[in-house]
């Protein structure tokens, strides 16, 4: 299993909207780093859920539940979606002051690569959010 975090402006998708939707596409990606990251993710894969320019916060746990294909939103085939499922709402969101406060996590894509909307994290890095957040 591998571990993401996207990113989504509240007033655009909140978080308290996905939970009342239950399930999503993530779609309209149209960076090339951030469509090759949709397409590696495997159902079952968990993704941290992050508020951007509105609060600047890790606010939930969602999980894929399916995998890459074609973007409905567009015809061109060069991007896709995925569906995600919201898993968990943080006790404590994280803010993306504390994350970058935190050594261990100075060197994840949301602290070097601000603008990207779908990054990996390694294990240790997604563990060390959701500790951050109890």
């Amino acid at each position: 299993m591998k571990h993401w975090l996207v990113k989504s402006e509240p007033f655009k998708y909140s978080w308290e909207k996905f939970n009342k939707d239950g399930r999503t596409f993530w779609d309209g990606v149209r960076n090339y780093q951030a469509r090759n990251n949709l397409r590696e993710m495997k159902e079952g894969d968990l993704v941290l859920f992050y508020h951007s320019n509105e609060g600047k916060n890790v606010v939930g746990i969602a999980k894929v539940v399916k995998e890459a294909y074609q973007d409905p939103t567009t015809d061109d085939k060069n991007w896709v979606v995925v569906d995600l499922e919201p898993f968990q709402t943080l006790n404590n969101p994280v803010t993306l002051e504390q994350i970058k406060a935190e050594e261990s996590l100075k060197d994840i894509s949301l602290v070097k690569q601000g603008r990207l909307s779908v990054m990996p994290l390694k294990a240790t890095e997604f563990d060390k959010i959701l500790e951050m957040a109890s």
